[in-house]
């Protein structure tokens, strides 16, 4: 039972880690996209943005489709997607290229994350939820360990364009493991009730469910401030501390470290204190470093040593956030687990995109408006685990 509990785990991290891996093996290569295809800092990003606005758009449809038709065919269409969009960006000749076919990416990769999410639901409830739920982010969350290094390497052996080469390979390998290792557990006798028209009256529901919301947006706002860290990070360790592509993918993988390993006490944690005040307490401990963070910012101390220690602390409470605030939500909606999967991590993905899109319009090469859309975000989370998670 134990070993088909990793396996499950193990087979549902990879296929949710693709949008990652298109997301942490591209990062080490923004700055040279930008010499390689002549385009500013602003269209650069915008190919990281376009990804996100399409992950997020793209959940919305396949988390009803995956009620309706089945967990397993909505994926065999998205990896196929990812699999070309890849193939068109690493022989794009222009950013504007880049940007649409990143788009085309986003859409293939968005399957993977809702489904994925709606797939431990159909299996477990609470503790052993929690457990799954962070099973999965240990192997998802190889991509920020793993990926910025494989992507320097790639860059330096194969330009910019071996990685986009890369993530085709690995929706080839997500497209084999989802043939041989991954049952359904959607079946057709629960697939019935499940139509067109109950997913948008389900939308319905969970949008004027306070409760739903407030746990969602309690991870969005978690989410999003480590996407103002993906997508400013590049630019201010390496052009404002000097790194290279090579030691900006180490300290990168380092924080990311964090966030992963504190991830695998959520079980414990929750079998212990309970689900709602582990969320209260690692919030509270996310805001506070962060807004410590940005104090000393903005007090003059500008340092990359400081910078790492104190994000490796927060994303180590964050760790604990994101996979508790699922469970939670997820959890009185078993009967549309899609459905509420989809909604969940569109609203989480447009909340990151819109902080990302923020924070690009303040950056000026220091850490600054990265470092306050971190602490920003990580205040509101703060307020919403309060009003949300009160006794």
């Amino acid at each position: 039972m134990k070993t088909n509990f990793y396996r499950i785990a193990l087979v549902l991290g990879l296929i949710s880690a693709i949008g990652p891996f298109a997301i942490d093996m591209y990062l080490p290569a923004l700055p040279s996209i930008g010499h390689s295809l002549g385009a500013s800092m602003g269209a650069v990003q915008a190919s990281l943005m376009s990804f996100f606005i399409a992950l997020a758009l793209g959940q919305l449809v396949y988390g009803p489709a995956s009620d309706m038709l089945g967990r397993k065919p909505p994926l065999y269409f998205s990896l196929s997607l990812f699999a070309l969009g890849s193939v068109g960006c690493a022989l794009a000749p222009d950013i504007q290229t880049l940007v649409a076919l990143r788009f085309v990416q986003g859409l293939g990769a968005s399957a993977g994350m809702v489904i994925c999410r709606a797939i431990v639901r159909d299996l477990h409830t609470g503790v052993d939820a929690a457990r799954l739920m962070s099973l999965l982010m240990l192997v998802f969350s190889v991509a920020p360990i793993l990926a910025p290094l494989a992507g320097s390497l790639l860059i330096e052996w194969a330009s910019w364009r071996g990685v986009f080469w890369a993530v085709t390979v690995i929706a080839a390998v997500a497209l084999v493991v989802l043939a041989t290792s991954l049952s359904e557990t959607r079946p057709a006798a629960q697939r019935q009730d499940s139509t067109i028209r109950s997913a948008v009256r389900a939308y319905g529901v969970l949008l004027r469910n306070r409760k739903f919301l407030g746990l969602v947006f309690i991870g969005a706002f978690g989410m999003a401030s480590f996407f103002s860290y993906l997508a400013n990070s590049p630019f201010v360790m390496i052009n404002h501390f000097g790194l290279t592509p090579r030691q900006f993918s180490l300290a990168f993988a380092l924080n990311a470290a964090s966030f992963i390993g504190v991830s695998q006490f959520t079980g414990k944690a929750a079998a212990r204190f309970g689900l709602v005040r582990m969320v209260r307490f690692s919030v509270t401990g996310y805001a506070v470093m962060m807004s410590l963070l940005l104090l000393q910012n903005l007090l003059g101390l500008d340092r990359l040593d400081v910078l790492i220690v104190m994000m490796l602390i927060g994303f180590g409470f964050l760790g604990l956030v994101v996979p508790a605030t699922s469970v939670l939500a997820l959890e009185a909606h078993g009967a549309i687990a899609g459905t509420a999967s989809a909604l969940m991590g569109t609203l989480q993905l447009a909340t990151g995109a819109l902080l990302m899109a923020v924070v690009s319009r303040f950056v000026d090469g220091s850490p600054l408006p990265m470092i306050a859309g971190i602490a920003g975000s990580a205040l509101v989370a703060l307020a919403l685990a309060w009003a949300t998670l009160r006794k």
